[in-house]
């Protein structure tokens, strides 16, 4: 349980690229800095509580998602970007997770100049080829909805790195469906990640409202579940 449940509080997403004119894009499509509070659960049920927060500094930006499951866990994913013309260009990504005494961490670093992707997991170093548009786990979510944002359309494949290789990934929209969250009820935007394995499924639940913000997020793996639902949010809105 304590593996499922350090996956589950390290819990990410998904998002990439119709460009729109410069003088649109940097206007009302433009990404903009929020900070978003949810309920976690496992496995149905509520075990504590996570918090996204974007934050900018010129044209850098920072993504921390940050949750505790009591005094059980806790785990923080942070992403380090570059943003022009509705395209993220990727810095660093690190994860620290703690699980009772157990820690696990994980850091990939993304080097155009010498063309590698360097990665750490625990003490495991690696290094491979790096490429042009390559998202890490936390930076495409936001990917995802500005492409959303920015033409109502994903690309067909996302390229995502890990701590072996960068893998592709694809996002599809399912459709729309209204959500309730303590914070409101809100239209949404159905997107399901897709996996290899059968047995695993991602969705989300983006609110167009709330600058397409995932209100909601579940994730099933065989046994297990888990998910996020909103409880507050402060950013920009529609």
């Amino acid at each position: 349980m304590t593996k499922n449940l350090s996956k589950a509080l390290g819990i990410t997403t998904a998002t990439s690229a119709v460009i729109l004119c410069a003088s649109l894009s940097s206007h009302a499509f433009a990404m903009a800095p929020f900070q978003a509070s949810y309920q976690f659960s496992y496995n149905n049920k509520n075990l504590g509580s996570a918090t996204r927060t974007l934050s900018q500094q010129g044209n850098n930006w920072t993504y921390k998602f940050a949750a505790k499951a009591g005094g059980i866990a806790s785990a923080t994913e942070t992403s380090q970007f570059n943003f022009a013309n509705n395209k993220i260009t990727s810095q660093k990504f690190t994860r620290s997770s703690k699980i009772l005494i157990h820690n696990n961490t994980m850091n990939i670093n993304f080097n155009p100049s010498n063309k590698t992707i360097s990665t750490q997991k625990d003490d495991q170093k690696r290094s491979f080829a790096w490429q042009a548009g390559v998202l890490d786990e936390l930076n495409a979510e936001l990917q995802v909805r500005e492409d959303l944002k920015n033409g109502n359309t994903l690309q067909t494949r996302y390229f995502i790195a890990d701590a072996k290789a960068v893998d592709e990934r694809r996002f599809v929209k399912q459709g729309t469906e209204n959500v309730k969250t303590s914070y409101g009820t809100f239209s949404t935007i159905k997107v399901v990640l897709l996996h290899d394995k059968p047995e695993r499924n991602t969705i989300f639940w983006l609110a167009p409202k709330l600058d397409y913000l995932p209100v909601k997020v579940t994730h099933n793996d065989g046994k297990s579940s888990y998910g996020l639902l909103l409880t507050g949010y402060s950013g920009k809105t529609n």
